[in-house]
């Protein structure tokens, strides 16, 4: 039978970017510092499981529905569709974007059944119409998922009246050509503008 501490572990190095070894590392700095840290991290947990919520206007994930960016009237009239919660939480990070966002809920895939019922795009065309926005700048990844979803979403987009851009794809600051790929070079190139 698994211990209490082994199940911790376990459920520890379920999460992304943690495996067996960052694990039990993880959960020995916790043990260390019960009070300082493990217990107020339990007490986290709990109270973001309890109040956390989807956003009924975009999929952002907030103490509040509609979010604290959908109520915000400084926003501008232009939508941001990104594919999960955290392409959406990167863009608020870099203080980049001073939009409203529309969180897709992933990408149009064949492979794994994802057709576009399972996603969030009807809700973004109700939104367009209600919100009566001037612009939205779809900004999903750069997969063939991720392009597929674009074209369509595009395509759905046409007779409603609305500007439609794509973010840029292609070199990123600090990346030298050497060391990219062809697809890389490629959006780079197609992606190009006046100097």
């Amino acid at each position: 039978m698994e211990s209490d501490l082994e199940k911790l572990i376990n459920i520890m190095a379920k999460l992304p970017g943690l495996g067996k070894r960052s694990a039990k590392r993880a959960v020995l700095y916790m043990l260390k510092n019960k009070e300082s840290y493990m217990e107020q991290l339990a007490d986290s947990i709990k109270k973001a499981a309890e109040t956390t919520k989807i956003c009924e206007e975009c999929g952002n994930l907030d103490t509040s529905s509609p979010c604290d960016i959908c109520t915000d009237e400084k926003r501008e009239p232009i939508i941001c569709v990104v594919e999960e919660v955290a392409d959406l939480w990167a863009f608020e990070r870099g203080n980049v974007f001073g939009g409203k966002y529309h969180v897709l809920g992933g990408v149009l895939s064949a492979v794994d059944g994802v057709g576009p019922a399972d996603l969030n795009i009807d809700k973004l065309l109700e939104r367009i119409e209600k919100e009566n926005t001037e612009e939205v700048v779809i900004a999903t990844n750069a997969t063939v998922e991720g392009q597929t979803t674009a074209h369509y979403i595009t395509e759905r987009l046409k007779d409603l009246g609305v500007k439609t851009s794509r973010i840029a794809h292609g070199i990123p600051i600090g990346g030298e050509m050497d060391y990219l790929d062809d697809g890389t070079l490629s959006a780079a190139l197609k992606s190009r503008q006046s100097f």
